[in-house]
């Protein structure tokens, strides 16, 4: 039987090796994914994805940026035109959380990376991520706070980590109940009790 993916241009064959590390991370501890495991999976040989990638660290580096890429991408458009802070962070809560269910792989590789104590590409491109997502909160923070939709005591920055610590617990409790769409289900009342926490008060 042909196997399309066999025969690939260079960008196409690096996006679907990609694609499989994260459906691979889905059921697998990501840290015992190998390339033979990668390569079996796409149906290819080792050397198919070693013309494309040096090595194991330059996959889980262009995973990662891939991650950073679609997440980021995927919350500014939720955000877009809203011109309430409120509800431009909710809008963000809820995409990033369909972006985690439709990607389970995706949060096992990003806590993966953080546990390790040495660092690499893989993990400075998670650091970044999650710098430039709290610098996008803490804008509309801003916008929340001058518009007294905010209180105006409120601490940027650690709204902004909480936000994201929010979410990196639901889906911990998901991954704990072997469910990655209960973070669906217990969003909208999770965001519900951060927001009384943030909002000016009436």
């Amino acid at each position: 039987m042909n196997n399309p993916s066999k025969h690939l241009p260079a960008d196409e064959r690096r996006a679907v090796t990609i694609e499989a590390v994260v459906e691979l991370a889905g059921s697998n501890n990501p840290s015992e994914i190998t390339t033979a495991a990668i390569a079996k999976h796409m149906h290819v040989t080792q050397g198919a994805l070693f013309r494309h990638f040096a090595n194991k660290d330059a996959i889980w580096q262009a995973t990662m940026e891939w991650v950073a890429e679609r997440l980021l991408t995927r919350i500014d458009r939720s955000a877009r035109g809203i011109e309430s802070a409120l509800e431009a962070m909710e809008a963000m809560f809820m995409s990033h959380v369909d972006f985690v269910a439709e990607h389970p792989g995706v949060p096992r590789m990003i806590f993966g990376e953080l546990q390790r104590a040495e660092s690499s590409a893989a993990k400075r491109m998670v650091q970044t991520l999650i710098r430039r997502y709290a610098e996008r909160l803490q804008v509309l923070i801003e916008k929340g706070k001058a518009n007294g939709e905010l209180a105006g005591e409120l601490d940027d920055e650690a709204a902004a980590m909480l936000f994201i610590g929010t979410i990196q617990g639901l889906v911990m409790q998901s991954m704990l109940d072997g469910d990655m769409q209960r973070i669906r289900r217990d969003a909208p009342r999770v965001f519900a009790v951060y927001r009384r926490g943030i909002e000016a008060a009436v």
